[in-house]
């Protein structure tokens, strides 16, 4: 990568931050200043931008539930919005062909249909990136979105196959045999450590397995996703995850310069795409309604087709395909490019905003619900109001929550979004409620009068932990807030939020060390003591 590219990477993503919109908007607009200097793309900024999606699909494979993705509210919710978004879009285009306007007139009715299939996907990156950034990757709503972009991709698969006149290679049918190396793979994951040999170990995994179904004629992209599912139950896939996120993050700023580096547009494509880019709010609006059909809550819709709402990077993968085999001109290139960028930048501060929305349109909302929800989407159920509540059974949760049981007794719960931690805590003896903690009707209950005393927010992610302050807050809460800080300088900002103390994790892990070692001097100390003979 040329060094000129990373600096205006950092000026405009900067610049944009500053706006309170996501930095990779501004990497979009560095590739359009890119290209406005004559900037051509190149065969190492599309390499590394290949890599960086396929460590982000490495990333959902590891943290991917299979059997979500069986649910009929995951897979109903995909295929019926995709088939009405093409059907509907497509009639459009090929209606505004007829009437032979600009670069319109060049569709037919199967081109139309090309790019209004495009224009049904939403983009797996854009998604991702907002939920890790408000670590809502593991809440309901995220499970919902990932589930129905992940039904997507499977779409993807068929439609360039057969598109590309490719037949799977008949050894693709091993690839039935991959669980049966799970226990390799996991017996190396076992013996890498934990430094720099468990990155290389996730990086060897991704190249290999995206080698492997490009040999047998596969997208590559599933093998990367493949390869994060076959490792995902290992005690190491989170600390691999996290090992990954920094080199993910800056590859992907490759991903979205080259979207950029398609070219400026010209005053009718930006037109065209302008106008596409505001029907992605009835893409939204379907979502919501669809989700709502198949019982969700409002809430878990409304979350949903918000980070749904928006175009995707295939819709350049189709229109490349389609210019490369003269179905579309290139102009349509450009104009889908411009879509998906001007997509992203409508649809950032909304996911920014959506908790705020929401609270603001929920009486409304609620009236879309059904009166039988999923039983995985209810309302939290407690007998009664707890003394101390621990949000997040981590590590860190679970310390905290058994060092307030030992002092305030059976009064402490714990909430965690993972029903499989949720099930390993009660296992153990402990109280802990399934429940996404930036649900606000679970606040309901911590009225000003309410018998809670203490919360405490186990969280590392800034952004969440101020949203959970914010909605307790709100809900009139006035006893104690404890939260977690990774870096001294979120202290503030958590503080701003509504919490009364702060906790830097490098500060109470360098206390919990010195009480460790105290304990053990003093046990030293008793141990020579009664060694001693009386009277020596």
């Amino acid at each position: 990568m040329d060094p000129i590219w990373v600096v205006i990477a950092f000026l405009v993503g900067l610049a944009v931050r500053q706006l309170g919109l996501p930095p990779m908007v501004g990497f979009l607009g560095a590739g359009f200043v890119l290209s406005g200097i004559g900037v051509e793309p190149s065969d190492t900024l599309d390499t590394l931008a290949d890599l960086g999606i396929h460590l982000l699909l490495f990333s959902i494979g590891l943290k991917l539930d299979l059997r979500g993705l069986a649910k009929p509210e995951v897979w109903g919710v995909a295929s019926a919005h995709m088939a009405a978004t093409t059907l509907g879009v497509g009639v459009g285009l090929f209606g505004l062909s007829l009437l032979g306007l600009g670069i319109f007139a060049e569709l037919s009715w199967s081109t139309s249909l090309l790019i209004a299939f495009a224009l049904s996907f939403s983009s797996t990156v854009f998604a991702v990136k907002v939920l890790e950034d408000k670590a809502e990757l593991k809440s309901r709503h995220g499970d919902e979105a990932i589930g129905v972009l992940i039904v997507q991709d499977l779409f993807a698969i068929v439609f360039l196959t057969a598109s590309l006149g490719k037949v799977p290679s008949p050894w693709a049918v091993g690839l039935l045999a991959l669980p049966l190396v799970r226990p390799l793979l996991k017996l190396a994951m076992d013996r890498v450590g934990h430094g720099e040999l468990l990155l290389l170990s996730g990086l060897v995994l991704v190249y290999g397995f995206t080698e492997l179904f490009t040999l047998l004629k596969m997208k590559p992209d599933l093998g990367a996703l493949i390869a994060g599912l076959l490792i995902g139950s290992h005690p190491k896939a989170s600390e691999l995850s996290k090992s990954l996120l920094g080199l993910k993050d800056l590859l992907l700023v490759a991903f979205f310069l080259t979207i950029g580096l398609n070219g400026l547009p010209g005053p009718e494509q930006l037109g065209i795409a302008v106008a596409l880019v505001l029907l992605v709010p009835l893409k939204a609006v379907a979502f919501f309604w669809l989700m709502t059909r198949f019982r969700l809550r409002a809430r878990t819709a409304m979350l949903s087709a918000v980070v749904l709402a928006n175009a995707s990077e295939f819709g350049l993968i189709v229109g490349a395909l389609g210019a490369d085999k003269g179905w579309i001109s290139r102009e349509w290139l450009v104009v889908l490019a411009i879509t998906v960028s001007l997509s992203f930048v409508l649809a950032a501060p909304f996911n920014a905003a959506a908790h705020r929305l929401f609270a603001r349109w929920q009486s409304r909302l609620l009236g879309f619900e059904t009166q039988e929800r999923l039983p995985d989407d209810r309302h939290i159920e407690l007998e009664r109001p707890p003394r101390a509540v621990v949000i997040a059974m981590g590590r860190v949760g679970t310390a905290a929550y058994d060092a307030l049981r030992e002092r305030l007794g059976e009064g402490v719960i714990g909430l965690d979004v993972n029903r499989t931690t949720v099930e390993r805590h009660a296992a153990a003896g402990r109280t802990v409620v399934h429940g996404d903690a930036t649900d606000p009707d679970f606040y309901a209950r911590l009225s000003p009068d309410s018998s809670t005393e203490l919360v405490v927010i186990s969280l590392q992610a800034k952004a969440e932990s101020n949203t959970i302050t914010r909605l307790i807050r709100a809900r009139g809460y006035t006893g104690h807030i404890v939260a977690m800080a990774r870096f001294p300088d979120e202290i503030d900002a958590l503080r701003a939020a509504g919490v009364d103390a702060a906790c830097y994790l490098h500060d109470e892990m360098g206390l919990g060390l010195a009480r460790s070692a105290l304990d053990r001097l003093d046990t030293g100390e008793d141990a020579e003591e009664a060694a001693t003979p009386a009277g020596a």
